[in-house]
This record gives structure tokens, sequence and C-alpha cells, in this order.
């Protein structure tokens, strides 16, 4: 199985940077997070995973990989939508899918040349994609192309996170830049941790709420 890789550079750096981060970062130890090295199947397998619980994905994702000798682009075309419904994905995100498949095997959309983006180019290149925002290629320039330096001001874990490590009652998109720039070059690492904080990795690490959590921007 493949996982984010990160080492110790990565850790001495962002510990010499922030030692509120590195408390946290000696607390909870090197994190594991799955990897998919093949794009076509990442963006997929993260269309099928919009807007269900972690346990729907996994199970719905089994069954697409036991209905496919090999998940590419080429497949996908040659599958009638009924089929790909049979597995327990919705009308809209079959369309998703095979719209993307199509761009692919036409040649509308490269592969290859995302892994040769910059950050910026390879976001923007993802997300023209039907059924892919921004947070979405974000998760994918991490969990697929292993890019070292991402953090996702859409993601509310990440910024759950940040409000618990360093006691913010909101992160405006300004104090975000902050962090953002304390963590370059490597803020995918540092998402890996406020993940695992978010995730009450960290005993005792209290929850900061919003002081007006009904005003407060809702990101999906």
């Amino acid at each position: 199985m493949l996982y984010f890789q990160y080492g110790e550079e990565e850790i001495a750096y962002l510990k010499a940077k922030d030692k509120v981060l590195a408390e946290v970062i000696d607390t909870v130890g090197y994190v594991k997070r799955e990897a998919d090295p093949d794009l076509f199947s990442s963006v997929v397998h993260h269309i099928v995973g919009q807007q269900i619980s972690t346990k729907a994905q996994a199970t719905i994702w089994a069954r697409i990989r036991d209905g496919f000798d090999n998940l590419d682009a080429e497949s996908i075309v040659a599958t009638d939508a009924a089929t790909l419904q049979s597995y327990g994905i919705s009308f809209r995100k079959v369309e998703y899918i095979q719209d993307f498949a199509h761009k692919v095997t036409r040649g509308e959309f490269d592969l290859d040349a995302v892994a040769h983006m910059s950050d910026d180019e390879a976001i923007a290149a993802l997300s023209s994609l039907k059924g892919v925002g921004t947070w979405t290629a974000e998760m994918l320039l991490i969990f697929c192309l292993q890019r070292p330096n991402i953090l996702s001001f859409g993601d509310l874990a990440i910024q759950r996170g940040l409000r618990m490590v360093y006691h913010h009652r909101r992160i405006t998109p300004q104090l975000f830049a902050k962090y953002k720039r304390r963590f370059s070059p490597y803020g995918s690492v540092a998402s890996l941790y406020l993940w695992e904080v978010s995730g009450g990795a960290v005993p005792g690490m209290r929850y900061y709420a919003p002081k007006n959590p009904s005003k407060s921007s809702k990101r999906k």
C-alpha cells in the first residue's frame, strides 16, 4: 500500500518553524495516509466519495474495483450508465465520471500533462472537470500527485485543526494565509497533522467554535 511520502526533513522544518505544531507532531507521531498514484482512478474515486460517508465510499469503491479488471478511461467509456449506477453511484456522479473518461479518450484532458504543471495550474486543470471543485483538486494534488505544499482553505477539518491548535475562534483568509506561509514549502505535511488534531488525535485539545456559527461560511 502506498502512503503520502514525507520524512525527517519535512518534520524538522515544521518543528523549527512552529513550536506549537512541533508538540502536535511529537504527540501524534508519523501519519500514514493512503495515496493512489493513478490520476484517472483518483479522480473517479474522489467523485464517488463526494457527500457520502467514508464507509459508504469504501463500499462503493470496492464494488467498482471488483467490477473492472483495469479502471481506466477506455473501460469507463465502454460501460453503460446503468452498470455504473449499479455499483451505488448516483446518476449525477455517473455523468461526471463518463464526461471525464470521454475527455481523456478524446485527448481533451491530458492526464500526463497535469503531473508536470505547477500546483496552481494543476488545480485549475483538474477543477475544470465536471464534479471536481477546488477542494477536490487540492486533495488530488496531495494524495495522488504527492505535492508537498498544499493547505486547503476550503477544508473544514483543516480550519477546525487550526482553531484547535492555535486557539482561534475563526480562521479568516488573512489568518489562513499567515499559516500557509509559515508551513510552506511543506503545507501538505502540516495538513496531515491538522487533520489528525481535528479528528481527536491529541487528547484534551479543545475545539474552538466560531463566535457566530450561524453566519460562518459552510464549504462542501
